[in-house]
């Protein structure tokens, strides 16, 4: 919900709006971002007396200005040594809400229909995209683009080598050993990972006894809207995942690392919890899991986001042996037309040199169909290495 601040008076309109994202599925990582932005607009509007429902064009262009040339407030106590200010980028998507903001209020009668007329102009596509239909006379080639927008160059996706990789696993603990390897090799998404339960880790060479058909050590991704640490699987498809001996391997140890902590922290049905800061046993979280891979990112000195793990996993050159269903998304992955890398392209390992989403080669396997002991999206020779064996 929204609130002001002084008085802790509910914002009806946006409390509204986030309820909105809630009912079409959204995850609440994704309503409680939006409710910091949307707060962000209200502040805004009340600092410099603008009605929030009736915003000119110079109002709204001055709030994408001001987003870029405002200075953050510290993170801790002290004042930071430079300013910090928000990216285009960030700026762009604090724009994007604000716009679905006032076009929810429209559909209400909240906004009238010329503020709306604001948010968007017209735009000629000279530049089509794969497969868009422009009409026969070309009557299609015009769209509505967002008015308020900063113009961005696309820096492509930034993924990590396998040396990298295994240099920032063993800065770590068993059990962030296990979490960078389990995104490395699977391509998780970092809130799929932190919503596994134990039930799901099926790591036997047949898991049939539990009910399932699925033959070799996998792993069930599900979306699950109870989870204790809020953790969202964006994919609403359920979907197996195979693994390697060597993933299992590095799991055997967390699960070792883990039963050390007490029973607090081995009972847990989640299987990444709290083994080192109290309280013990807690489901980790998201916040957790970013100071985790902030702390990694400065002990080795290289860049490191959970993301760029995923990226890693879709350019590490096996991509071709799944489906997108696998990964998550409905479309197949075209990401390494565009990818990017910490480290120059020719001394990247080979079997990274394979472009996304190249046809089967003979005897690879599709998705859900890998025979027990096959490598995984990162080979068995990188898992090896991410577990300290010789590949």
């Amino acid at each position: 919900m929204v609130v002001d601040a002084g008085t802790y008076t509910l914002h009806a309109q946006a409390t509204a709006y986030l309820a909105s994202l809630r009912s079409r599925g959204c995850s609440p990582n994704t309503e409680r971002v939006y409710a910091g932005r949307v707060a962000l607009y209200l502040d805004y509007c009340q600092g410099r007396h603008i009605d929030w429902a009736a915003p000119t064009f110079l109002a709204l262009a001055g709030l994408q200005r001001w987003l870029i040339t405002e200075p953050l407030p510290a993170r801790g106590r002290r004042p930071p040594l430079e300013p910090r200010f928000r990216s285009p980028g960030t700026a762009n998507a604090l724009m994007t809400v604000v716009s679905g903001f006032l076009r929810f209020g429209a559909v209400h009668g909240w906004v009238s229909p010329e503020t709306v007329a604001v948010l968007s102009e017209p735009k000629q596509l000279f530049h089509l995209p794969p497969g868009y239909d422009p009409g026969e006379t070309g009557q299609l080639r015009t769209v509505e683009a967002a008015a308020f927008r900063f113009a961005l160059t696309d820096l492509g996706y930034q993924d990590l080598s396998s040396e990298q990789i295994a240099m920032i696993a063993a800065a770590g603990r068993a059990r962030d050993r296990f979490l960078i390897a389990l995104l490395a090799c699977t391509g998780l998404r970092i809130g799929e990972a932190l919503g596994l339960h134990r039930g799901d880790m099926h790591l036997l060479a047949s898991s049939r006894v539990l009910g399932c058909g699925t033959d070799g050590p996998h792993l069930h991704v599900r979306r699950r809207t109870d989870n204790p640490n809020g953790a969202f699987a964006k994919s609403r498809r359920s979907r197996t995942i195979p693994v390697t001996a060597d993933l299992v391997a590095l799991y055997a140890d967390y699960q070792y690392e883990r039963d050390a902590a007490g029973p607090a922290a081995a009972d847990s049905e989640m299987v990444f919890v709290n083994l080192f800061r109290a309280p013990l046993g807690r489901a980790m979280s998201y916040p957790n899991a970013r100071d985790l891979f902030d702390r990694l990112a400065r002990v080795t000195a290289h860049p490191l986001r959970p993301h760029m793990l995923r990226h890693s996993a879709a350019t590490a050159g096996w991509t071709g042996m799944w489906s997108s269903s696998c990964w998550g998304m409905f479309r197949r992955c075209r990401w390494s037309a565009t990818a990017t890398s910490t480290t120059p392209r020719n001394d990247r390992p080979s079997n990274e040199s394979r472009p996304c989403g190249s046809t089967h080669e003979p005897g690879t396997t599709r998705a859900g169909a890998l025979r027990p002991g096959e490598p995984s999206l990162l080979g068995h020779r990188d898992v090896a290495y991410l577990a300290g064996r010789p590949p």
